[in-house]
């Protein structure tokens, strides 16, 4: 899963964000668990590919800097630009957990946001005195940071008509403004393309450059089921971009009824037992004595 497909997920993450939250109690706990043990195994691999670009730089052959920079601009990006995502799914777990009073979804959601704010962190330190980036490759990503910050402030200032989750933006201020405009164009004539508009804007921002390497698809694709499996069915469907996501989402929700299952049938084990231990019980001793006797065991 590419970067400018993280982009993609989290504008629909965001534009079904009200759905998840008022109609939906209980998530997938498949889907928050795999979105958390997936995220820390990207986190490693991040926090691992920047090492090495700090400590290697000197050691490695300018031409072979030069043949592995794609890779390397690709982790960068995906940092930058996945940040988006990070941000928007954290707002709708909080604006879920509040809503419905609880507090399962919410420590895992900062948790993970927590170690994508380290990992930014750090990428911010090579654009500004980082050694194997050049002037032109530093001022491009910041380019790209600045279009995710602003585009991040639109999704979260969508989520504002729900709950205050302006402590995700990176300008909580901006993300009002947003927020604002959204609700009066949504009431003007034609206000019900207002969303779509939105999203064919954001793919036209990063449909274009990108890298295109993505050094870690495969656990972007993962974070990306995990997520879809915490909606709704009937929200999406199995064809287009989120094919594969919508196969993985189906197994982490045939997963979450294997475990209902089986904690139903435990217990029905239970309840069982203990309804057959209180008949023995209470059955008159003359007749227990009977019974053991035809048991042998008077």
């Amino acid at each position: 899963m590419h970067a400018s497909e993280l982009v993609e997920l989290a504008a629909i993450v965001s534009a079904h964000g009200p759905v998840l939250v008022h109609g939906t109690r209980q998530l997938s706990e498949t889907g928050i668990e795999q979105y958390w043990t997936t995220s820390k195994c990207r986190l490693d691999r991040w926090t691992r590919s920047l090492r090495r670009l700090t400590d290697e730089v000197t050691e490695t052959d300018p031409r072979q800097r030069k043949t592995e920079w794609p890779l390397v601009r690709g982790v960068l990006e995906e940092i930058l630009t996945g940040e988006m995502l990070t941000r928007v799914w954290t707002a709708v777990l909080c604006a879920h957990d509040r809503h419905h009073d609880n507090d399962r979804a919410e420590p895992v959601a900062r948790s993970v946001l927590i170690g994508h704010l380290e990992a930014r962190h750090r990428v911010l330190t090579l654009l500004v005195r980082g050694p194997g980036i050049d002037a032109e490759a530093a001022l491009k990503l910041n380019h790209l940071r600045r279009r995710t910050e602003r585009w991040t402030d639109m999704l979260i200032g969508y989520l504002l008509g729900m709950h205050d989750v302006r402590e995700f933006a990176y300008d909580p201020d901006r993300a009002q403004d947003f927020s604002e405009d959204l609700r009066y164009r949504s009431q003007l004539k034609g206000g019900q393309h207002t969303w779509a508009m939105v999203l064919v804007s954001l793919r036209a921002a990063f449909k274009s450059g990108l890298s295109a390497a993505c050094p870690n698809a495969d656990l972007n694709a993962k974070i990306g089921a995990a997520i879809l499996s915490c909606y709704p069915a009937d929200l999406f469907d199995s064809t287009g971009l989120f094919k594969s996501l919508w196969l993985q989402r189906l197994s982490n929700v045939t997963n979450d009824a294997q475990v209902l299952v089986d904690e139903l049938l435990t217990l029905e084990r239970v309840a069982e037992r203990s309804e057959a231990e209180e008949s023995n019980t209470e059955l008159p001793t003359a007749h227990r004595a009977g019974r053991l006797r035809r048991f042998g065991k008077s």
